[in-house]
């Protein structure tokens, strides 16, 4: 019952509102567009008339299509919008990236282009080390340690810690 009602008065405004529509479009026509009356006018007079209204009409196309153009724009402008939000809201999954070994060789070649074989030693400008140096140094410091202890015990070995700190 309550929703028939609403719909009824619903239908009810909607036919006010196109009639009020109505009146109000034949007001404007008749204030910007009198009747015109061609009973007692020449054909120069005639030929007059119809040169004037078609300037208006001129005009009149000229703003429409000025009109036209500027909401065309507005909403390419809304769209392009519409669409930077949505991008900036991530809705969109990004992919996920896969691991890609490349060797150096090859990317030296991408970058250098693929005239430039150039093969890069990583290795060869590591410092070598000669392991018969570290050996000597080793056979050197080792000795028996029990006689380091005695000697250093009690205050001698203090003293002579001193003395070989100064």
């Amino acid at each position: 019952m309550l929703k028939s009602l609403m719909v009824a008065k619903a239908k009810d405004e909607l036919e006010q509102e196109l009639a009020d529509k109505e009146v109000e479009k034949e007001r404007y026509l008749s204030e910007k567009a009198p009747p015109i009356q061609t009973g007692g006018m020449s054909f120069a007079e005639l030929q007059e008339l119809c040169q004037e209204l078609h300037a208006k009409i001129d005009v009149v196309d000229e703003e429409r299509y000025d009109i036209e153009a500027k909401v065309l724009h507005n909403t390419r402008e809304i769209k392009d919008l519409n669409i930077k939000v949505l991008d900036l809201r991530g809705k969109f999954k990004r992919p996920t990236l896969r691991r890609v070994r490349v060797s150096a060789d090859a990317i030296l070649r991408s970058l250098l282009g693929s005239k430039h074989k150039v093969s890069m030693d990583l290795r060869a400008n590591l410092k070598s080390v000669k392991k018969e140096d570290t050996e000597k140094e080793k056979t050197v410091e080792v000795s028996d340690w029990r006689k380091n202890v005695e000697a250093m015990s009690g205050m001698e070995g203090r003293k002579k810690m001193f003395d070989a700190a100064q």
